[in-house]
Order: C-alpha cells, then sequence, then structure tokens
C-alpha cells in the first residue's frame, strides 16, 4: 500500500516571490514568508534565538561516542554542533517506516553554523546529511553542495545570542516529484512531505543525560525516535500563483 503526503497534522504554504538574495541577513520586506519559491528553485528562511552558541561561546568539545564528530566523512556527524535540518519527500508518498532514500526524490540534509562542506569546520553552511550510510546519498547530496543545486548561509545575528540560516533548493535536480520529473512552478498546488529540525548544542553539561549531550532538539513533526519516517512529516503545500495579500 503506498500513502499520501505525510500523516502528521502539520502544513506549511508557499508561494511564489521574489528571489531572495543568500547573504545571511533577512531584509526588511525581503521575506514575508518563511518559505518561498521563484521560478527555479524553493527558499527558506529561518532566525533562531539561542544564548550560547557552540564552537563560538563555548569550546568545540567531542561527543564521548564519536570523537570523529567533526570530520567531513561519512564517520562524522553533520548534525553534531547549533543546526538545522530540512527533510522533503518530493513523491509525497512511502511504502512504510522508510526514511530518505538519498535522492531527489527524497532527502535529509543538514545546515550548521560552524561547519560546512565549502568552508571546513569553522565556517558554516550546508553539510551531507542522511542516510550517511549510503555511499551513493552522500556522493549525491556532495554533488548538490559542490554544484550550487543545494545552497544555505549560515550568520551568527549581531550580538550573537542566535542566527539566521536562508536556504536554496533547486528543482532541478533536488526536487523530483516523478521518475525524470522535477517540480516547475505552475497553475497547480503540488504536495510534497515536509519535516525541519533545530538541534540545540551548548556546554557539555547542560545536556547530561541526552545523546550526544545536545541540550535540546525540535521538529516540525513526527514522534520521537520516528521523525525521520516519512509517514511521519507534515506537508508542504506549493501554492499556484503569487500570495494574495489583505489589502488585494
Amino acid at each position: 500500500m503506498t500513502a499520501m503526503a505525510g500523516e502528521w497534522p502539520r502544513e506549511l504554504q508557499a508561494y511564489r516571490g521574489t528571489t531572495p538574495k543568500m547573504d545571511g541577513v533577512i531584509e526588511r520586506g525581503e521575506w514575508d514568508d518563511a518559505v518561498k519559491f521563484d521560478t527555479r528553485r524553493l527558499y527558506f528562511a529561518f532566525q533562531v534565538t539561542d544564548d550560547v552558541l557552540y564552537g563560538i561561546d563555548t569550546e568545540r568539545w567531542m561527543p564521548e561516542k564519536n570523537p570523529k564528530a567533526h570530520e567531513l566523512t561519512r564517520e562524522g556527524w553533520p548534525w553534531f554542533g547549533d543546526e538545522m535540518e530540512l527533510l522533503i519527500n518530493a513523491t509525497h508518498t512511502w511504502k512504510g517506516d522508510e526514511n530518505a532514500a538519498g535522492d531527489g526524490t527524497s532527502w535529509q540534509m543538514v545546515c550548521n553554523l560552524t561547519k560546512s562542506r565549502l568552508g571546513g569546520v569553522g565556517k558554516g553552511g550546508l553539510l551531507e546529511g542522511e542516510p550517511r550510510s549510503d555511499a551513493k546519498a552522500w556522493e549525491t547530496y556532495q554533488r548538490w553542495i559542490k554544484t550550487g543545486a543545494m545552497e544555505a548561509v549560515a550568520k551568527v545575528l549581531p550580538g550573537g545570542k542566535g542566527y539566521v540560516i536562508e536556504w536554496a533548493v533547486s528543482f532541478d535536480p533536488c526536487l523530483e516529484i516523478a521518475p525524470g520529473q522535477f517540480f516547475i512552478s505552475g497553475d497547480k498546488e503540488v504536495k510534497m512531505g515536509l519535516n525541519i529540525a533545530v538541534g540545540d548544542l551548548d556546554e557539555k553539561e547542560k545536556g547530561a543525560g541526552n545523546f550526544g549531550n545536545f541540550h535540546h532538539e525540535d521538529w516540525f513533526a513526527g514522534e520521537k525516535n520516528k521523525r525521520t519516517n516519512l509517514r511521519q512529516w507534515g506537508t508542504l503545500r506549493l501554492m499556484p500563483g503569487d500570495k494574495m495579500t489583505k489589502s488585494e
């Protein structure tokens, strides 16, 4: 049996809008919504409040379970640090409790505040997400990052105490709604599965008892320990046309 969209009753609507400047700064009027798209890419903007930034306000301490956490390899933990994850199921279908395939049909990518594929440890940006155990998925994610098919900028807020992430996803090759067919902006609504995660790492002792000593994490949708299952995700509704304002 194949089910549709995501079972979790949360959704976001996205409309066509202007192309934002990918600079880690949310300018006045640049983002009327946290998610939008133009003729080529899907965009997300996040502003995270965080009183302690890992690796900036703290030492870059390592988790006991993985001394290689900051290696930019499949043995590393891309999500170890202050980070956000974007998970999209472009086909909006699943068969059971499977996770992302690691290709244009469904994926899970990471934007870390203090490390990235392009900038290395110390500079924030995109990293290959899950499933890291799948070499093909890893290679696909890395290709997206290096070619600019997916782009993200992470920047600490002025004065600290938080950060901004701006994230851009190219329709082709990242949003494959059917074999060889990628999302295009048109006159019909298109639904996709969506999940979003935020991870908060502070001083090691603040996360005592939690996996990896994370201070906390939060997700857009899903039950604990099942949030990466496609069926646990919410829904992203890509709407036809431009968003109507109240004055209209």
